[in-house]
């Protein structure tokens, strides 16, 4: 096994990835937007509202101070070497092979069931204007429309998704404005008693406990799954050092105005105690409001919220699973570009694995969403913690002197990222600790058992496949580089 010092390593992505350089700062800016803003927010802190009262606007500020802490480290990463690989690309880079291969699959995981999870809450927005429409029905038609769509260019995607994240930010700007003038104008049916008292009356701030607004964390974490989207954008970005660095700082008041801002005035147009799991806080909120069409208006608002974020999905898993067919680590075929250099094939295979949500709405609609979610919470956990023990890493071989520095620092340097890695095992705790979503530690050991299988056979069939992945591979223990 040969050694050599960092300052020798070959960057271990293609020279060419093959995808067209068409995403330009205004739709990076957008699809990071809009990649957070999606089920999570709209239909799943019903259930956290339920469960928690006004405490959770606390646990979503908290959260968000992690997730930037998240951002910040990818950021480093991203301008130290821009890959569509992204997190696992860096995986591979400084913790080796398998780490890589674990990284892209489950990332891919993660993506394929965050889709089913759009599109089951999709059709349960469907159901607001035609109950009679089987939820499975509509979750299928969403899907086969959102395949179609994810073959063009990645230019047009861009725009797509400028436009459906367009409509997000508009409509919530749009719900915050309002709502703040049913509360100091105090018209509309809801402005007798709409008040910012809400927050603290009905049991007080914490009607629950704090031990409830704590379990709230692991469904807040799954809001804020996809910020770390624009990771995979990097390989079509026209600037990634420069777009990619201002997508990321622009996340503070992304989560402030998005998430804390709009909690804060739809938990002050009703009591908590009015909410219901499974019903969009948004919809039930301002149709009490009782302006004409408004509850109609903004289910429309959220059913794109959803689309916007499953079309993301979609974009992710294509990327992802060609990524692991250049290195090896997929079935070959999956490298294919179609005309317009999209990833047609692994895009394909990754819609054809999310019709399985379609299945699961056909067989229990009333959990489907809960299900869908838990997994997708753990998979978004474990690509989290590999893109902070990476940056820990590549801190450690920038600071021996074998890298170059970060151009973009992250704040606090490798404590923050420690800090944050501990929050998450906490989150981790939180979910083994619900018996409603510890499902997902039941299938994360399956899934793991799996890829270490998938690896073994992989290796015996084609080595070189497997060490020739990251050509010149980083060990950032004792400072020295493995080659194979």
């Amino acid at each position: 096994m040969a050694e050599k010092p960092y300052d020798q390593v070959v960057d271990t992505a293609p020279d060419e990835e093959g995808y067209e350089r068409g995403l330009g700062s205004r739709q990076i800016q957008m699809i990071a937007i809009g990649g957070a803003i999606g089920t999570g927010l709209f239909l799943g802190a019903g259930t956290a509202i339920s469960k928690s009262g006004p405490s959770l606007i606390l646990s979503y500020a908290v959260a968000g101070v992690v997730i930037f802490a998240i951002m910040r480290a990818l950021g480093e990463l991203l301008t130290y070497r821009p890959v569509s690989g992204s997190f696992a690309e860096y995986a591979r880079e400084f913790l080796g092979p398998f780490a890589g291969y674990v990284t892209g699959w489950t990332y891919w995981l993660f993506w394929v069931v965050t889709g089913m999870a759009e599109t089951t809450a999709a059709a349960v927005y469907v159901r607001f204007w035609a109950p009679d429409i089987p939820q499975w029905l509509s979750a299928l038609v969403f899907l086969v429309i959102l395949y179609a769509a994810n073959l063009i260019s990645v230019k047009l995607f861009g725009e797509i998704e400028f436009w459906f994240s367009m409509v997000k930010v508009t409509a919530i700007i749009g719900m915050i404005l309002i709502g703040i003038g049913v509360l100091t104008l105090g018209f509309s049916k809801a402005g007798d008693t709409a008040s910012v008292t809400h927050l603290w009356q009905n049991g007080g701030f914490f009607p629950k406990g704090i031990g409830a607004t704590v379990m709230t964390l692991q469904i807040v974490m799954f809001a804020y799954l996809g910020v770390e989207l624009v990771g995979v954008t990097a390989g079509e970005s026209e600037n990634p050092r420069k777009t990619l660095p201002r997508a990321i700082n622009t996340l503070p008041w992304r989560i402030a105005l998005f998430y804390i801002g709009a909690l804060a005035v739809i938990l002050s147009l009703v009591p908590w105690t009015e909410f219901q799991p499974g019903v969009s806080p948004f919809v039930a909120a301002f149709g009490k409001i009782g302006i004409p069409a408004a509850a109609g208006i903004i289910n429309f608002v959220v059913l794109t919220a959803a689309l916007s974020s499953c079309n993301s999905g979609m974009y992710s898993t294509g990327r992802m699973l060609r990524d692991l067919a250049l290195r090896g680590q997929a079935p070959g075929r999956l490298t294919a570009l179609n005309t317009r250099r999209t990833p047609a094939f692994a895009i394909t295979v990754s819609c054809l694995l999310m019709g399985a949500g379609v299945i699961l709405n056909r067989l229990v609609p009333e959990r489907a969403f809960e299900y869908i979610t838990s997994v997708a919470t753990v998979c978004g956990i474990w690509t989290w913690a590999m893109i902070l023990v990476s940056q820990i890493r590549y801190r450690k071989a920038w600071k021996g002197g074998h890298l170059p520095p970060p151009t973009f620092k992250a704040p606090g340097g490798t404590w923050t990222s420690w800090a944050a890695l501990a929050f998450l095992a906490m989150v981790v705790v939180l979910i083994a600790l619900d018996k409603d979503n510890r499902i997902s530690l039941y299938v994360f050991p399956c899934w793991a058992l799996l890829l270490v299988v998938g690896y073994q056979v992989l290796k015996r069939r084609n080595p070189q496949a497997v060490h020739g992945l990251a050509h010149d591979h980083l060990h950032a223990r004792d400072g020295n580089v493995d080659t194979h």
